[in-house]
């Protein structure tokens, strides 16, 4: 359930930031996580959160001008030179 749970959260998470303690409070409440206890869970995640969102972020970037540039050079408009 976890796993499910984590991976339908996640969709399209990278381009959202502080989607780390978003996704947490989704996965904890569906396996039915004590609510009195959720601060703790997100206590736990909040210090690394901030680095590990940065790095996701700059992978989802990297991907999305990678797969522009992989793109362009398809449709040939890659290597055009402006007149």
């Amino acid at each position: 359930m976890i796993i499910l749970t984590a991976l339908l959260a996640s969709i399209g998470s990278a381009a959202v930031p502080g989607a780390g303690m978003v996704m947490l409070v989704i996965v904890l409440e569906s396996i039915g996580f004590p609510s009195d206890k959720l601060a703790v869970g997100l206590a736990l995640i909040f210090a690394v959160d901030r680095p590990l969102d940065m790095a996701r972020t700059v992978i989802n970037v990297t991907g999305d001008a990678m797969v522009s540039v992989v793109v362009a050079k398809s449709v040939g408009k890659l290597n055009d030179i402006p007149k």
